[in-house]
């Protein structure tokens, strides 16, 4: 991941409704969740919801798929440790086992 792509996806995260919708669908899990199901979770209203699910998108921290008429939303597991990776390359001064939990978290 290069910067430009982590100032997107952080700047996605920056946002109470997307944070809370982004775990949702880490807790889901690959089979993900429709995007009725997202909405009454997070609480959120179906027709700003799309506006929300569509930046996760966008940053890579998401992925969608049809299933018939309904949209599943699941997390983008590679796109989010490719961002923590992109965080955490440059730690530690030398000391890497300070971050090794951190980073052995993100490549897994």
């Amino acid at each position: 991941m290069d910067q430009p792509a982590a100032i997107t996806a952080l700047a996605a995260l920056a946002q109470e409704t997307r944070m809370t919708v982004f775990r949702l669908l880490i807790q889901a899990g690959p089979q993900g969740m429709t995007a009725g199901d997202v909405a009454v979770a997070a609480k959120a209203v179906p027709s700003t919801l799309s506006h929300h699910l569509a930046m996760l998108e966008r940053a890579g921290l998401i992925t969608s798929a049809r299933d018939g008429r309904s949209l599943i939303y699941a997390a983008n597991y590679a796109g989010t440790r490719a961002l923590l990776a992109f965080l955490m390359e440059d730690c530690c001064q030398g000391a890497p086992e300070i971050c090794a939990p951190a980073l052995a978290c993100a490549q897994a």
